[in-house]
This record gives C-alpha cells, sequence and structure tokens, in this order.
C-alpha cells in the first residue's frame, strides 16, 4: 500500500493528474485503471479519476498488475470503402473509438477489423494491429489499415514523408473572413488540463493545418481542410485558435449544440498503395447527420 497526503499547494488538481506527478515510475493508464477499479482511495474513499483535490487529503494506492491490453475480435458492422492486399479503406463512424484504452475495450474499430478480417500488421502491438493512423472517436471518415507489416511500414513512411494528403470537411463557429488560410503553430499537451492540446504556448510539435471556405452560413462557415501533419486533435486545436471551434466541440471552446457529436468529418485520402504503387483516392461521403445539420442553417 502506498499512502500520500495531498497537501496545499495541490488543491485543485485532478487526482490523476497529482497521482502522475506523484508516482512517476507508473504509466497514466495504469493509475487511471487503479482509480476506476477502486484501489485508490481518497481519506478512505474510493473516487473518480476526474475528482478535484482540496489540499488536505490522506490518499491510499494498492497498486495491482495491469492485465495486458490486447484487441480482440468482435462482431460489429464496418463500412469498407477499399480494399486491396495491402490496404482496407473503412468509413468509421463517429462514436466508434479506433482500439482499446483505458476504460474502453469494446465496441472498438480494432476489434470489428480483427473478427472481419483475422489478420492484420502487428507493427502496431496487440492493442493496436493494422492501425497506422487515428481519428478522434467523435470525428468520422475514412481510416487507413494495414494488412500486412510491409503494408504497415510503407505507409508509415508516406504519412512521416507527407505522402498522403488528407481532406477534412468541418463545420466552425463564426464566420471565417480570409477565403483561404494557414496555420503553422506548434501543438502540445495542455499543462493543466491533459484531456486537451494547445498551440498557445508556441511549442511543441510541428503542425501544419490548411483550409479554404466552402460556404458561409448567418453563424457558422463550413470548410474544406487540408493537414499536413497529423497531431492529436490538430484540427480541433487549430481551428479553436483562431476562435473559430468546431461546431459541437465543447472541449475546445464551441457552445452547446444539438449535434449530438461535433462536426470534423474525413472525406478523402489519397495514398500510394503498397500492393499496386498506384495513387488511390478513397472518399467518405458526409454521414446524414451532418448533412441534415448543414441543411438546417441554409
Amino acid at each position: 500500500m502506498i499512502h500520500l497526503e495531498a497537501a496545499r499547494t495541490d488543491a485543485g488538481q485532478r487526482l490523476d493528474t497529482y497521482l502522475h506527478a506523484r508516482l512517476p515510475e507508473y504509466s497514466r493508464s495504469r493509475l487511471q485503471e487503479w482509480i476506476h477499479s477502486g484501489r485508490v482511495r481518497v481519506d478512505g474513499t474510493p473516487q473518480k479519476r476526474s475528482y478535484q483535490l482540496r489540499g488536505s487529503e490522506q490518499i491510499q494506492v494498492e497498486p495491482a498488475e495491469l492485465a495486458p491490453l490486447r484487441a480482440t475480435p468482435e462482431e460489429v458492422p464496418l463500412e469498407i470503402l477499399y480494399e486491396d492486399a495491402a490496404v482496407i479503406a473503412v468509413n468509421k463512424p463517429a462514436g466508434m473509438v479506433v482500439h482499446a484504452g483505458a476504460g474502453i475495450h469494446s465496441g472498438t474499430l480494432v476489434n470489428a477489423l480483427l473478427h472481419r478480417f483475422k489478420n492484420l500488421s502487428g507493427v502496431g502491438g496487440e492493442l493496436r494491429p493494422g492501425i497506422v493512423h487515428r481519428l478522434d472517436r467523435f470525428t468520422s471518415g475514412v481510416i487507413l489499415v494495414a494488412r500486412t507489416d510491409a503494408a504497415h511500414r510503407d505507409l508509415a513512411g508516406q504519412f512521416a514523408a507527407r505522402g498522403v494528403e488528407k481532406i477534412y470537411l468541418a463545420l466552425v463557429n463564426g464566420r471565417v473572413k480570409p477565403d483561404r488560410g494557414r496555420i503553422e503553430t506548434p501543438i502540445t499537451r495542455h499543462p493543466t488540463r491533459r484531456t486537451r492540446m494547445t498551440s498557445r504556448l508556441k511549442r511543441g510539435r510541428a503542425a501544419l493545418t490548411e483550409y479554404q471556405v466552402l460556404r458561409r452560413f448567418d453563424k457558422f462557415t463550413l470548410l474544406e481542410v487540408h493537414i499536413g501533419t497529423g497531431r492529436t486533435h490538430q484540427i480541433r486545436v487549430h481551428l479553436s485558435s483562431l476562435h473559430h471551434p468546431v461546431v459541437g466541440d465543447k472541449l475546445y471552446g464551441a457552445p452547446e449544440s444539438e449535434l449530438g457529436r461535433y462536426f470534423l468529418h474525413a472525406q478523402r485520402i489519397t495514398f500510394t498503395s503498397p500492393a499496386s504503387g498506384e495513387r488511390v483516392t478513397v472518399t467518405a461521403p458526409l454521414p446524414g447527420e451532418l448533412q441534415d445539420y448543414l441543411e438546417t442553417l441554409a
């Protein structure tokens, strides 16, 4: 058993953030799993990982071995947009997580792929077979999956060399005035809100986002967005930095929306197939709920 005592200076910190700082020998996911399973008690009572410290609590942590996460086949509907001997392109719906993580083990894209295709690239490990790149949980659209290790390495090289073209559709709050724009501010993890990324610190990983206006509405603007890099939450962070957050994206400052998701869709991807050597473009149609929402604005 590990015994900790929160100090006054710890007041306001989330429980999981505090534990990660005090117990750096354990990963954040492991600590969060212990919190979820009741192995962390605050003044004798289990709390959520988002619990905010007051600065005087006694905290007990009962370490345990975390069962290794591994993907398992699961029968979940999939819309396949393209496939060849090396690559599968899937139309991921909003709400589907790409692979299992802390607290989410079923209904993932990987689970569905394993059920349908059995064997995928193992380069990403047992938790992420076939996964070369990702989409946020509430972003819909086309995502590529590698069938073989060779295909995985080939595609990863294309992404690193910016040889993959990724086009998104985003509806943002407010009227974006310039018809075109380019954002190059680097992105890093937010120093206090760990579920967020930020571009305000002027440091972090290089990121490139370009956009052009497709249509202006009274209080919204529909954009076509091209990203030259694939940083976590990149489009959402960059557009929010312009004071035009993606509709429905409350994490980055958007007001409440009846949409039930955020309006960000990976519409098109172009890559070179490792199987044929030819350039391939795959397009994912705009989901019905997003099309319907646009029609309400017209």
